[in-house]
């Protein structure tokens, strides 16, 4: 039974996959699976979930500890500096939640009505990181203001320091484990949360400056860093708002586009890339281009450059899980070529199609 618990934390070996199926150069099975280049890697939209939820698991248990202890110094020592930090700690271990079940979805195939999967679901994961960190401060400045305005003597200065000390460490390791998985996985939900729980580790040494202020007769030392410890809360909410809701809008770094141009554009038989779109579904790419092709090419040979773009994007974004790559004769390579002139037709009048 135990060793289950421990499987299922990830902190015992259960075939879970983490270990293998990332850092290599096997991409080519991410976009045309169809042509059997996969080199033996299983499907990367399983492998990356399934190290998404092992990152979660292990950091939500850490965090949630590291709250737990907390509680029992905030109990005894009556420090709003140190509770401010507490609740935080417990706000960022329910952040796992959401995201722990955005990565089971995504793990689901697509269906009719969802066609492109559920990463999605990821995003609004990172919407709801979003709303408990934002909660999480409200909290937090609410009881600071009172501490202010109703001081109160802060206790066993000893348990202070010793809660912000083990605050450090448990979100430091939860950051050290959510940022590594999430860049290589390109979550940018799970790696937003891995800065928060870095910054918030900071946060927990500054308890150790109100403790040093109170043990030197300043006890208006607690509630400032308390407030302190609100603002920098404040300021993760508005830095990870700006990155998942860039994702939500179908938003993505100009460095991507740009690396997708230059991919497509080393297919052989590619002579020139135009209308590069793409979008995240979670932790997965999406892109739609057009490149031109001779015109006096047949079919055939147009296919083959298609499935060679695909192959040279697969290769060089890891992260890629579908491309739809539209040829094009030269000479009339882009969207502009593909709108219908005016006409008429069944009685209706002149019109076109863009």
């Amino acid at each position: 039974m135990i060793r289950k618990f421990l499987q299922w934390l990830g902190f015992a070996q259960a075939g879970h996959g983490h270990e293998h199926g990332h850092g290599h150069d096997h991409g080519e099975a991410q976009v045309d699976r169809s042509h059997g280049h996969t080199h033996g890697v299983i499907d990367p939209g399983i492998t990356t979930s399934e190290r998404g939820i092992w990152a979660i698991k292990r950091s939500f248990v850490v965090l949630f500890a590291t709250a737990v202890l907390q509680t029992v110094a905030v109990l005894y020592s009556g420090s709003v500096a140190l509770m401010a930090d507490t609740i935080h700690n417990f706000a960022d271990a329910a952040t796992a939640l959401p995201l722990w079940i955005a990565f089971a979805l995504a793990r689901r195939k697509p269906s009719s009505r969802f066609t492109y999967g559920y990463g999605r679901v990821e995003d609004l994961a990172g919407f709801a990181v979003v709303a408990i960190i934002t909660f999480s401060a409200l909290v937090a400045g609410y009881e600071t203001v009172q501490r202010f305005l109703h001081p109160q003597p802060v206790e066993y200065l000893w348990a202070v320091v010793a809660a912000s000390v083990v605050g450090f460490a448990g979100n430091e390791y939860a950051a050290h484990i959510r940022i590594k998985v999430g860049r290589e996985i390109e979550s940018a939900a799970l790696v937003a949360d891995g800065y928060h729980a870095r910054i918030d580790g900071l946060t927990s040494l500054a308890v150790l400056a109100s403790a040093l202020g109170v043990w030197l007769g300043y006890p208006i030392a607690d509630p400032l860093v308390g407030l302190v410890i609100t603002v920098v809360i404040a300021q993760i909410v508005w830095q990870s708002g700006k990155a998942i809701f860039s994702r939500m809008l179908d938003g993505v770094e100009p460095a991507i586009t740009d690396r997708i141009r230059q991919a497509a554009a080393q297919a052989a038989g590619v002579l020139q890339v135009t209308d590069v779109r793409a979008r995240w579904l979670g932790h997965r790419l999406h892109a739609e281009l057009n490149v031109a092709v001779d015109s006096t090419i047949s079919v055939v040979r147009g296919h083959e450059i298609a499935k060679e773009v695909r192959h040279q994007l697969a290769h060089h974004l890891l992260y890629l899980s579908s491309a739809t790559v539209h040829v094009d004769p030269a000479g009339e390579a882009g969207d502009a070529f593909h709108n219908v002139d005016g006409h008429r037709h069944d009685g209706l009048e002149a019109h076109s199609h863009h």
